[in-house]
């Protein structure tokens, strides 16, 4: 399997650079994996595409402001660090700019309550770094930091919360769970009214997510772990769905990552927390989701490797084809897609 076959044409201007004013209003594709068929419906209407007793389950990560520009303490240099995940108290991997002009020993200064020091150095430009501050970590990170857009967004974010979803709560991601960001509070609450259930479990996206693959046979891909967690109450909901044949229904890659690794690791859902760099690809056996909320994710990627194991690698390059002749928005502010068991 070539990460070449996972290549599509896409103009650059569907790349979305905004969020759109509604965060429902967004389109969605809605494909049924089993007969291949194709719907063209509005987000706000998934309503109608969910049933009563199927479980809707999201990733309620918090995403940090988690570019910091900083210079060295020496030559008084600049340097920009991501930060990817925390791995011990006040140690954090990152992804730091210029990475060669970074190493161990290495003192960054952020501003007078923040500075780091290499303390370790890893490839691709990962670098460990042990931060030293006065106060509230995440109250200095909120003042200094800025959210961590990729690098396909070129426009500025005027609104920061329009890259977190409206029930983020855990604090830790370098990346928002973007198939969340179409959900209003109005929508979830109508869905509950409807009868489906919602759960919440935690991954802090990191570079695991949105790493580009840079090998031509897939499976010598490597991916980075995330840190997740699960819930004993939502483990006993899941249990219970799944004993019944009642749908789960995984929004998002990061969401559908986590539920995968439980399920692989235990047989079945249960409080539990670690770290995850499960790599789902076609060929891969789907345990615990039935279907999948998600956006349309870039050319070659890991997610859509993911989508193609669960609707059928043909499927999936058909819809985006077909997504692209409509003009769907792509990407991270982009519009949505379904990929749905049928009744």
């Amino acid at each position: 399997m070539k990460t070449d076959d996972f290549d599509y044409y896409l103009p650059e201007n569907l790349i979305a650079q905004t969020p759109l004013e509604k965060r429902d209003s967004s389109k969605l594709l809605i494909l049924d994996k089993k007969t291949g068929e194709i719907t063209h419906e509005h987000f706000s209407n998934i309503i109608n595409y969910l049933n009563k007793g199927d479980v809707l389950v999201l990733n309620d990560t918090k995403v940090m402001p988690a570019r910091i520009i900083g210079v060295k303490e020496d030559t008084k240099a600049v340097i920009e660090v991501l930060m990817l995940k925390e791995t011990s108290k006040d140690t954090w991997e990152t992804l730091t700019k210029p990475a060669k002009r970074v190493k161990v020993g290495t003192v960054i200064n952020f501003s007078d309550e923040l500075k780091a020091t290499c303390i370790e150095v890893k490839e691709e430009g990962i670098r460990v770094f042990k931060f030293i501050y006065s106060g509230i970590f995440y109250e200095i990170l909120d003042r200094l930091g800025e959210m961590p857009l990729p690098p396909y967004i070129h426009e500025k974010l005027k609104d920061k919360d329009r890259y977190q979803t409206v029930y983020a709560k855990n604090i830790g991601s370098a990346a928002a769970p973007t198939a969340g960001l179409h959900f209003t509070q109005d929508l979830l609450n109508k869905i509950k009214e409807k009868g489906i259930k919602i759960e919440y479990i935690t991954l802090h996206v990191g570079l695991g997510t949105f790493r580009p693959v840079n090998v031509e046979d897939v499976t010598k891909h490597k991916m980075h772990s995330e840190f997740y967690s699960m819930s004993s109450e939502t483990a006993k909901v899941l249990n219970e769905a799944k004993k019944e044949n009642r749908k789960i229904i995984s929004v998002g890659t990061t969401t559908t990552r986590t539920l995968e690794t439980i399920m692989s690791l235990y047989g079945e859902f249960k409080e539990c927390s670690g770290w995850t760099d499960i790599f789902i690809y076609p060929g891969y056996k789907f345990k615990a989701i039935n279907s999948l909320i998600t956006n349309f994710h870039l050319p070659k990627s890991t997610l859509i490797m993911l989508v193609s194991a669960l609707a059928g690698k043909d499927n999936i390059m058909r819809a985006y084809k077909e997504a692209v002749e409509k003009e769907y928005r792509f990407f991270s502010f982009g519009d949505s897609m379904f990929i749905r068991e049928g009744d």
